[in-house]
């Protein structure tokens, strides 16, 4: 699967606030037209106000807007993936890619709704995508190929930076990529030494305990700079 968008479809199941990020995103950046994105939310009023936002075409449509898509991105609560996979489930087929953001759902159980060989690439970005400055932490599924990875890196590195681990090691990572709205500037610079320590208690690897730390500290001396100069 190529790492060049722009004659892509993605449909993007839930638009909350990461669905929204990452349409943007694409799209300001020029790597996807809006006419090649199709988004679903759960009401039609917000389809509406979302659609003249984004730019995009929304609907509360998920199979339609799955119809035809090369890239499946999975937004929605966690609590509802299982009933939009079987939604979905006679609709898409293995020459797609699925990628699901949703916190704690394992790529296992979306293969078991969708059916044997599709590809699913579970995703965990955390909210400093919003400035561009993210990190997401990355894992394949069990029929997932490189190919599969690279193109979920290439997607994900349009809103910062991306670590490939281990699915066992995704909750010890999500937790060391989570930006803190609450940190002082006091607390940021010892980050990388608490969060390095976090990382192996909870047997995440180096590899991925280091890229997550280093994207963490970032976005805090960000905030710590905008607060010296605006006060917020």
């Amino acid at each position: 699967m190529s790492t060049n968008f722009s004659k892509k479809r993605i449909a993007v199941l839930g638009s909350g606030k990461m669905g929204g990020i990452l349409i943007k995103a694409l799209v300001d950046k020029h790597q996807l037209s809006p006419e090649r994105v199709r988004a679903t939310v759960a009401h039609e009023a917000r389809a509406e106000e979302l659609s003249k936002k984004l730019g995009v075409t929304v609907t509360t449509d998920n199979v339609s807007a799955v119809d035809g898509a090369d890239i499946i991105l999975v937004c929605v609560k966690p609590q509802v993936v299982q009933e939009v996979m079987v939604q979905i489930s006679e609709k898409v087929t293995a020459k797609q890619l699925v990628i699901s953001v949703a916190a704690s759902v394992h790529t296992s159980q979306i293969e078991s709704a969708l059916g044997a060989g599709m590809p699913v690439i579970r995703a965990m970005p955390n909210t400093p995508c919003v400035l561009g400055q993210g990190m997401t932490a990355l894992c394949k599924g069990q029929y997932a190929a490189t190919e599969h990875v690279d193109a979920a890196c290439a997607l994900f590195n349009v809103v910062g930076r991306t670590v490939v681990v281990d699915e066992k090691h995704m909750d010890a990572v999500t937790g060391l990529s989570a930006g803190s709205e609450g940190w002082l500037a006091t607390r940021y610079c010892d980050a990388s030494c608490r969060a390095n320590h976090s990382g192996r208690r909870n047997g995440c690897t180096r590899n991925g305990r280091s890229p997550c730390a280093a994207q963490r500290r970032s976005h805090h001396a960000r905030r710590v700079h905008h607060r010296r100069n605006h006060g917020t």
